[in-house]
């Protein structure tokens, strides 16, 4: 079971901060580090000191480290064309030697594009199927050919569909709990499928839908990896987990029926029933990112007890 470190910048960190948590993610063994990519925080809490951008962020992130996986949990299709959005991950992917990931989702968030003047388009999963055929088409391109595609919602005429990935192929993320559309684009376009925030006899349902659509269209199921994120709050004894809950503004019952709550032996009981599923996988999502010590934790007596 891979255990990655994921955060939500939009409720208030700077490039600083988010360098902090990236290098204590690797430092300690964690997989990778991911991000959101928001641009207004959510809740009651004010965001400050304002948003930072996920590819920036990354791009920065890529130069120093060293080992870990970067990735967005999702990057929103409403923020940036396809054919931008392919030029940037290929740029960070270079930057960083190769470790970096693609979640790409529809984009949701209706607030954060009024208050930053985003278009926030009614239909956005036609849009995100256009988006995956043009940034994977344009990678997928040999070197001294171009890349034409001509759909509902982007025109691409004669693209050198430059520059390239350093990876042969970068990994594409996709996730959700949609029933029908979601798992037939994962099972076309993903190397891995993520559940977010889902419990474990859900975690199982979507699954199957997905590996089911996967041997519809022809692929083998297990060719993709089944992933999970999760809200984590960990702690020596039940202080520290009331401690760390209301630090994040939320209560330990509720975190420990939809998250991942409690002490290591709990948590570490819970992941190997989500790894039942198939998940092999978990972005633990920390809202605390002053807290370095709570990484620690995880990594000591969480991570060392996962096979």
């Amino acid at each position: 079971m891979d255990l990655r470190i994921f955060t939500e910048p939009q409720q208030g960190a700077t490039y600083d901060t988010l360098l902090a948590v990236a290098k204590a993610t690797e430092d300690l063994g964690f997989d990778a580090f991911f991000r959101s990519d928001h641009y207004l925080s959510m809740g009651s809490g004010d965001g400050l000191p304002g948003p930072t951008d996920a590819w920036i962020t990354l791009a920065g992130l890529a130069r120093e480290t060293r080992r870990i996986r970067l990735g967005t949990l999702m990057t929103a299709g409403t923020f940036r064309l396809p054919g931008v959005l392919a030029i940037q991950v290929a740029q960070v992917d270079q930057m960083s030697g190769g470790r970096v990931e693609l979640g790409l989702g529809a984009g949701w968030f209706e607030e954060e594009h009024k208050a930053y003047g985003i278009p926030f388009p009614k239909e956005k999963f036609a849009r995100l199927e256009e988006q995956l055929e043009i940034v994977t088409g344009l990678w997928a391109t040999e070197p001294g050919r171009t890349f034409d595609y001509h759909g509902t919602h982007y025109d691409l005429t004669r693209s050198p569909a430059l520059p390239k990935p350093a990876q042969s192929r970068v990994p594409v993320l996709i996730g959700g709990h949609g029933a029908t559309r979601t798992p037939r684009l994962a099972a076309r376009f993903a190397d891995e499928f993520n559940m977010p925030f889902a419990s474990v006899e859900d975690t199982a349902r979507q699954f199957g839908r997905v590996r089911a659509a996967a041997q519809e269209a022809g692929r083998d199921p297990d060719d993709l990896v089944y992933s999970n994120a999760l809200v984590v709050c960990v702690g020596r004894d039940d202080q520290e987990v009331t401690r760390r809950a209301a630090a994040i503004g939320r209560e330990v019952a509720e975190l420990k029926a939809n998250g991942l709550a409690g002490s290591p032996a709990e948590v570490v009981d819970k992941i190997g029933r989500y790894a039942e599923t198939g998940s092999r996988r978990l972005y633990l999502q920390v809202l605390d990112l002053s807290d370095l010590d709570h990484l620690e934790l995880i990594s000591s007596q969480v991570q060392s007890q996962l096979p």
